[in-house]
This record gives structure tokens, sequence and C-alpha cells, in this order.
């Protein structure tokens, strides 16, 4: 049995691992180790570790990495903290290789930790680009420190290989996180509201808005009350906020959103709304709006829009139902007008996801069950012909 210790830090990264995770449980020849970290273990956040034993995973290890600032030397120090801890766990666990997804500043000491312990790594969703957060340069930096990898388009799998990794070792499997849309069972309208305790509205939006790190405390403030100011205008419009990662200013931001909430007789506000919760709201809302990636990897399975506000996705691949804005309140709200407008739903109607459809866990496990682990502890570089310095 090959050991595969998987990690997870955040609510909306366990929400892209679970499929995968239960499928490696189901394997004859691969064993799931489980460390639970980060704003899982926060009450601040949710408490979400909650989520995933209710989903009935035996967690191995719970890692307290989190400190009470969100500053980038209370971030950093987070790190610090990390690579220790998981070097102590990750002895104590002893597995055949540890699997991370993503981006997030928590992963880049645990990956640390685990090429020093000479045990390697894989890395889901290497290859993406996100101009508008330190995460892009993180994401890039576990893509070199991992040796086995699996993309979500091809054009993510030629850029990992650009990098220096071998072909032989990059894998284009699609976005796993897609396949729970075809394994969770969904509320039903009624369910729904009851799980939020609000009624939809004639008109519902789902408001996600995490911090762009490359950008200033000032500059992130300044940006989300462009966006608060665009939702005051609208009317017969329920708001459905679901609050910042755990990223430098990000609770700047999730105080703004408890004050808008306490004045909006509207709005109504989570902390996590879990993976079955999001994914059906996505059924009933009319649009995304924010900056989260799940606007644009998994709303357009849901033919829903996604108001993309910013720079923290620019550069991954989008579906036609993405709207870009600029942070300023008359683009979000010409967005809006675009979302209701008549003609729109036509092209709602017509999106094609180009992260998949659904069915990348069951290729991930097959490779994973085939792979000798042991021969990926060394890397070497890997050379690619290019035709201007």
């Amino acid at each position: 049995m090959k050991k595969i210790c998987i990690v997870t830090a955040t609510r909306a990264e366990y929400g892209l691992l679970r499929c995968l995770m239960e499928d490696i449980q189901l394997s004859a020849s691969l064993e799931l180790q489980l460390i639970v970290t980060g704003t899982h273990l926060s009450p601040e956040y949710g408490m979400t570790v909650d989520e995933i034993t209710n989903d009935g995973f035996s967690i191995d290890d719970k890692v307290e990495i989190m400190l009470s600032s969100d500053s980038s030397i209370g971030v950093s120090k987070a790190m610090g903290l990390a690579q220790i801890s998981f070097a102590e766990s990750l002895e104590r666990l002893g597995p055949d290789a540890v699997l991370v997804l993503g981006d997030r500043y928590e992963l880049l000491p645990i990956a640390l930790a685990a090429v020093i312990s000479r045990i390697p790594v894989i890395h889901l969703n290497g290859g993406e680009l996100t101009e508008g957060a330190i995460d892009e340069v993180i994401r890039h930096a576990l893509t070199k420190l991992s040796s086995l990898h699996f993309t979500a388009i091809e054009e993510y799998r030629r850029r990992v290989i650009q990098m220096g990794e071998h072909p032989k070792t990059v894998f284009n499997v699609g976005e796993v996180g897609l396949d729970n849309l075809n394994r969770i069972s969904y509320h039903n309208k009624d369910d729904f509201e009851i799980s939020i305790g609000s009624k939809l509205s004639k008109r519902n939006l789902l408001v996600t808005y995490h911090p762009e790190t490359t950008k200033s405390l000032d500059s992130n403030v300044a940006d989300f009350n462009e966006l608060l100011n665009s939702l005051r205008e609208l009317l017969n419009t329920l708001l459905i906020f679901t609050k910042s990662n755990a990223d430098v200013g990000g609770k700047k931001i999730n105080n703004l959103i408890d004050d808008f909430v306490d004045n909006h007789p509207n709005a109504i506000c989570f902390n996590s709304l879990g993976r079955v919760r999001y994914l059906s709201a996505l059924k009933y809302v009319d649009a995304v709006i924010g900056n989260s990636s799940s606007g644009i990897v998994e709303a357009p399975s849901f033919n829903v829009a996604s108001i993309n506000i910013g720079d923290r996705q620019k550069g991954r691949v989008r579906a036609e139902s993405v709207i870009d804005v600029s942070p300023t309140q008359h683009e979000i709200r010409d967005a809006l007008k675009t979302v209701y407008s008549t003609g729109y739903s036509e092209v709602l109607r017509n999106v094609s996801n180009p992260y998949g459809q659904g069915d990348s866990s069951a290729q991930v496990v097959k490779i994973l069950e085939d792979i000798n682990l042991g021969n990926l502890t060394i890397k070497s570089f890997f050379d690619v012909s290019f035709t201007h310095a």
C-alpha cells in the first residue's frame, strides 16, 4: 500500500480535494493519510475541520499553525511554525508521498519539510496564473519543489514543463474539484432557503472577495468599498456573502462585510457555506461576484454568470460566462446590467467549462497506483527548446 498524505488548510481547498480523497480510500493499493491545518482549525473561519469529520474522513494529524495576526509578519511566522510542525508530523506518519493542491502560503513550508525528508511531493493545479496575488509565485515555487504534477488544462501542463519539469511527470487531468458536481446531493430550493436562514429574492448574488495580496491594504479596502457601494444600489436582491480567506488583509475585508450586513436588510453572511450549500447556491443565484477562483472554475458548469473583479485571477483561462471588470463602481454596475440583460441568457446557456467534466479524480488515482513513487525522490531539470530569450 502506497501511503498518500493529503494536506488541507482551507475550506475551498478541501472542497476541491474531497472526491480525490474518497477515491484514494477506495483504491486497493493506496492508503489515505490526512493532515488538517490552517483555517480548518480556527473558529474565526468557521472551524471547518468539523465538515471533514462529518464527511466521514479519519484525520491522522491536526497541525495548528494559525496566528492571530493577518499581517505579512504574522503570515511569515505562521509559515515558519508550519515547517517545524510538519517536519515532526511527517516523521511520525512516514508517508510515501505528500499531496498538496494550489498555491496557498501554508503549503510552501509543508512542501519544504517533505523535500528535506526525501518524501516526494505531488502537486495539483500547477501552471496557472493569478497575477493579482502573492500566490502566483508560491504556486510556481511549489511546482519546483514537486516531483509529480496534475494540471487542470493542457495550457497549464505545457507551462509546468516549461519550468523544467519532465513531461513524463506532468499529467493534464482536468480540475479535480469539478468531480463534486457529479457526486453531491444538492439542496432543493426550500431546503437551501432553510439552510441559509433566508428566502431567496427576485434576484440573488453570491459574493466572495479576497484581498489582492500584491496590493496595499488601503488599496484593497478602497477596491472592496467600490463593490459594496455597487451592491447598495441594488433592489429586490438577496446578497449572500462568504468571508475572505486568511490572506494578508483578510480580517479587514471581513470586518467590512460584517458592517455591511449589519446595515443591509437583504444581506447575509457566512464564514463558510460548506461544500454542499455552496454548490447548491450556484444553482439558485444569478451570478457569482467578487474575485474567487470558484467564479472561474466552478460557476461555468452551472451556466451561471461570474463578475470577476480586479487582477487576483488575472491570467487564468476562463469561460465566456466570466465578465472581467476593474474594481470601480461604474464597471461593476455595467456588468450587473449585462447579467440581467435579455440576450445574456443565451450566452450562459451555451457556456462550456474549459476545466473538464468532473472525471479527474479517477485519472489521478490510476496514475498514483501505477507509478513508482521511489523514482521521484531525485529530480532532473528538463530543458525545452525555445525561440527567443
